[in-house]
């Protein structure tokens, strides 16, 4: 530190170009030493250092909230390449003409819940719809959900007699085998209500295991939901996916505009955050709910 205060006063003093560049570069390498010490300060939950399982599910209008709901999973995967994290799909279910009707990502990586925990609501987009053949502006809605990926590490206390489990023919692209077998499965655990689903495998047995995972991370996740006070508020507002409840609003037209309405941070580089940009967005909600945390004691 005391070199580049040094190198600081230098470079004042008279015009050397190549000093600059070199303070320049040495300025950026510390901000970033300090966001990643920051972030380590942020993502101190226990669960965030966890593998994620995210949902993507689109809102009512049909093809224009489906190709939306792909648009996120697109930003999602490029994303996870973005950290070298790794994507497995676990249920997908395409859309009639585009777009996906539902999805769920098992996104493998050292902090990966923690580090999508933002992502968890209602995303906005507005922009002139390409299926609309008069050119108007359409508003579209999907929610995204982020559970942390309990895998076996956590035990939880699930009776058999609680589990009500479905098998049924999988639907989409997958050939011959897939679609007349009844590979996929559903699992209801009956006190909660929670339903967890797997048709990607074609294997009954495998789909019933994916099942199984996700819906012991939905069951882990109510757990942590019931001990934070803020978390539980969020779960209980869900609102319907449509105008009012959403996190962040995706401006495409007549200008370009990504605003996150919990923390105000914006970005005007619609494309960049669009193609999995969105560490930005991510910090400033952990630094937003590190701070609401502890303003209100609960920390």
């Amino acid at each position: 530190m005391n070199a580049l205060i040094e190198m600081i006063g230098e470079a004042g003093e008279e015009d050397l170009p190549e000093l600059t560049a070199s303070l320049e570069e040495q300025c950026n390498v510390l901000e970033k030493n300090l966001d990643d010490t920051e972030l380590v300060t942020l993502l101190g939950d226990e669960e965030d250092s966890q593998n994620a399982i995210l949902e993507i599910h689109p809102g009512a209008g049909g093809t224009e909230a489906q190709d939306w709901a792909e648009m996120l999973l697109r930003m999602y995967t490029r994303w996870a390449a973005r950290h070298s994290f790794s994507v497995e799909e676990m249920d997908y279910l395409a859309g009639e003409e585009a777009g996906v009707k539902r999805v769920t990502l098992r996104i493998i990586g050292s902090y990966a819940f923690g580090l999508l925990r933002s992502e968890r609501g209602i995303h906005r987009l507005i922009r002139i719809s390409p299926f609309d053949s008069s050119g108007r502006r359409h508003t579209s809605f999907a929610s995204v959900d982020v559970i942390p990926d309990v895998g076996s590490e956590i035990k939880l206390d699930i009776k058999e007699s609680d589990l009500r489990i479905d098998t049924f023919h999988a639907s989409g692209p997958g050939g011959q085998g897939v679609n007349t077998t009844t590979s996929a499965v559903r699992i209801t655990h009956l006190p909660t209500g929670i339903t967890a689903q797997c048709q990607n495998e074609r294997s009954q047995h495998h789909n019933k295991d994916m099942a199984m995972r996700i819906l012991k991370a939905r069951l882990y996740n109510l757990e942590i939901e019931k001990r934070d006070a803020e978390r539980q508020a969020a779960y209980d507002s869900k609102n319907a996916i449509a105008f009012g409840s959403q996190i962040r609003t995706y401006t495409l037209q007549p200008f370009q505009l990504i605003k996150d309405h919990r923390t105000g941070c914006e970005s005007t580089d619609c494309a960049g955050v669009l193609d999995g940009d969105i560490d930005k967005f991510a910090h400033a909600y952990l630094l937003y709910r590190f701070e609401k945390l502890h303003r209100n004691g609960e920390k």
